[in-house]
């Protein structure tokens, strides 16, 4: 999986050219190594509210077939 910061105009599964840097990064903030604790698999747009199918039915209980 890739992570990009910020955003991406387009469709949800745009399509992405990832290139090399023309110019090699000497900031702080872009060789800084990262710890990453938890990806927030949901959406903000609506389509992934929940992480996982145990999260939904412990927020929406039983439901009637």
């Amino acid at each position: 999986y890739l992570m990009i910061k910020g955003c991406v105009i387009g469709a949800k599964k745009r399509v992405l050219t990832l290139r090399r840097s023309l110019i090699p990064q000497t900031k702080k903030m872009a060789t800084e190594e990262i710890k990453l604790k938890f990806i927030d698999t949901s959406s903000k747009m609506g389509h992934g509210r929940f992480q996982t199918s145990e999260e939904k039915l412990k927020f929406y209980g039983r439901v009637k077939a």
